[in-house]
């Protein structure tokens, strides 16, 4: 299945400090994991910059929980997941590297919410639209999404061209790769 994402990142860009991650900060409302994820806009999806570091989580399945019935639209994380097996379970789009159980204080320090991060090496930045399906997720600039899906679009229809001659017997060269002649092909 394939999710299509308005961007509401978490900024996780630093590591975490014993005096500034201690256990206690996630009481504090203002703090930006806890306030991101209860006021995640419905339709959005949740990105967190976790310095790509599977060590420690992201979030867990109470978090992922609030967030998918609050209305968010899918969690992406270049981190891990806790309770990894019961988020599988959930009917809601989660990406992540790995699953682990230590909480992301032990590694990441929460920065701001809704500012440009990195996350998997891929700059997102708030209202970048975010792609994914069971081969993983990009991060789409909004200003270039429309010339982007059509030729997304296109592709598509170009590959299923493909497929449909594979299954009845042609081989792949001068196929896929697309050449002029099977792209003239095709457009007939």
């Amino acid at each position: 299945m394939l999710h299509v994402w308005s961007v509401k990142p978490i900024h996780f860009a630093i590591p975490a400090r014993e005096d500034l991650s201690p256990i206690g900060v996630i009481e504090d409302w203002e703090h930006p994991q806890r306030k991101a994820v209860q006021e995640i806009s419905p339709g959005h999806v949740m990105i967190y910059d976790s310095r790509k570091d599977a060590r420690a989580t992201s979030a867990g399945s109470m978090l992922i929980k609030r967030m998918m019935t609050h209305g968010a639209a899918g969690v992406v994380t270049d981190g891990s997941f806790r309770d990894a097996p019961g988020i599988a379970k959930l009917s809601f789009p989660v990406f992540h590297h790995r699953p682990s159980a230590p909480t992301n204080l032990t590694i990441n320090h929460a920065m701001d919410i809704n500012v440009p991060i990195g996350s998997g090496d891929a700059p997102v930045f708030p209202g970048d639209i975010m792609v994914g399906d069971g081969d993983g997720v990009v991060c789409v600039p909004a200003h270039l999404a429309g010339e982007i899906a059509e030729e997304a679009f296109e592709m598509t229809a170009y590959e299923d061209f493909v497929e449909e001659q594979v299954i009845a017997g042609r081989q792949i060269f001068g196929l896929y790769p697309a050449t002029s002649e099977s792209h003239a092909e095709f457009a007939t």
